[in-house]
């Protein structure tokens, strides 16, 4: 078996525990915590809402990686820029999440070698983006810990979308002055 089927086999037998852990507040509607209590607190009509405009959000952030890597020079990507829309992709997703930030991190890392749009940067969003992903995991457990690590989730999230919404501008303003110098 080749090293890219053993990564998916590992990420989809990752995946099981996670699908397990959605599905366990519907196993066990009475558990403390879960997505119930949710549905309780904001009414049907409001977990509609508020998910709906979460998934807005992913778009929007899905769309600002997907950018980062298109902007990177093609050698130094370490993954397509269309890998990113995995993120759509749940349970899995709560395991791609991470390979998706490891591999944007790496790629502007790579980029930041022969580009000096990136010089000014000290890392590539790797601890606020694998951050992120703990927390979001780790707030899959049904009960105040779990509570807890998706309240932390999202403002480290939007400290990383913020570092990404930087260094795409970074990258676009350099290639815009490369473009005018080169006329």
């Amino acid at each position: 078996m080749n090293r890219s089927a053993t990564l998916i086999l590992f990420k989809i037998a990752l995946t099981i525990p996670v699908g397990f852990a959605l599905a366990y507040p519907f196993l066990h509607p009475t558990a403390a915590g879960g997505i119930f209590n949710e549905i309780v607190m904001l009414g049907v009509f409001g977990a509609v809402v508020l998910s709906s405009a979460f998934l807005y959000l992913v778009f929007l952030y899905c769309r600002d990686l997907n950018r980062s890597l298109t902007l990177v020079h093609p050698s130094a990507r370490m993954a397509a820029p269309r890998s990113v829309w995995l993120m759509f992709l749940i349970p899995y997703n709560f395991v791609e999440d991470f390979c998706i930030i490891a591999n944007v991190a790496r790629s502007l890392e790579r980029e930041a070698k022969t580009n000096a749009a990136l010089y000014s940067f000290k890392s590539f969003g790797m601890v606020s983006g694998i951050g992120w992903c703990t927390a979001q995991t780790i707030s899959l457990l049904p009960n105040g810990f779990g509570a807890i690590a998706g309240v932390i989730a999202f403002p480290i999230w939007i400290i990383h979308w913020r570092f990404i919404r930087q260094v795409n501008r970074a990258i676009s303003e350099s290639a815009l002055r490369a473009s005018v110098d080169n006329t």
